[in-house]
């Protein structure tokens, strides 16, 4: 079942329990999947990957909101986008906790060679890419940083 056929499901469900945060949430979802399928042209659907990337990006952009809604003393609006959120991180694999996402950084630091600080760009690249959806991209990049930068690994 592909991403969109998911959220369509779960659309009528939140409309049948009268969910309307919920259902506020999924159909900005359903939203950003047909405008990403209309700007590739095609009819075939969006491949998992690039699913992925648009649940993450909408999850970032959420997160951020909440972030300065909170700054701004407004948890009214703060609310509704961690709501959304949490609604749209029900659809991305789970999140790397600190000592995981360590962990698998370590094995890509050593699986290209990195030997420094200097080798971030290289380690960035193959992270950003095995570990879409599983972390923040803030987060991998402190912790190759910090990684890297202690050369005891």
């Amino acid at each position: 079942m592909s991403l969109k056929q998911r959220i369509e499901a779960d659309i009528k469900q939140a409309m049948l329990a009268k969910d309307k945060a919920r259902l506020q949430a999924l159909r900005s979802i359903k939203s950003l999947i047909m405008l990403a399928e209309t700007e590739k042209g095609g009819t075939e659907g969006l491949s998992p990957d690039m699913e992925m990337k648009l649940l993450t990006r909408a999850a970032k952009q959420r997160r951020e909101s909440a972030e300065i809604y909170a700054k701004q003393q407004r948890a009214d609006l703060e609310q509704v986008e961690l709501a959304e959120l949490a609604v749209i991180e029900e659809y991305l694999p789970g999140q790397l906790d600190e000592g995981d996402l360590r962990i698998r950084l370590l094995e890509i630091i050593q699986r290209v060679g990195a030997s420094g600080p200097s080798d971030l760009g290289k380690v960035m690249g193959v992270a950003s890419r095995e570990l879409a959806g599983q972390a923040d991209g803030r987060a991998i990049s402190r912790a190759v940083s910090d990684l890297l930068n202690n050369t005891d690994f």
